[in-house]
């Protein structure tokens, strides 16, 4: 119980520790963008590529239960 009240408040500090940054990485990729550098760019593919991975593994997850529950049922 104890460990669980704590990580609910380290959850909750790191919640609206995160909203701060989000305004910072905006503004330095868009000056970053407008005198003509391309590491925004770079920065949307790496979040692009992040935001991917859990719906891959999910997939992954399923391809592999599909398969184990066919090979038990036979």
């Amino acid at each position: 119980m104890k460990k669980s009240a704590l990580l609910i408040l380290l959850l909750v500090i790191l919640y609206y520790d995160s909203f701060s940054q989000c305004a910072m990485c905006k503004s330095v990729v868009e000056a970053n963008l407008e005198s003509g550098d391309t590491k925004g760019a770079g920065l949307n593919d790496g979040i692009l590529y992040l935001m991917a991975m859990p719906y891959i593994s999910i997939l992954l997850f399923g391809v592999f239960w599909f398969f184990q529950n066919k090979k038990t049922q036979t």
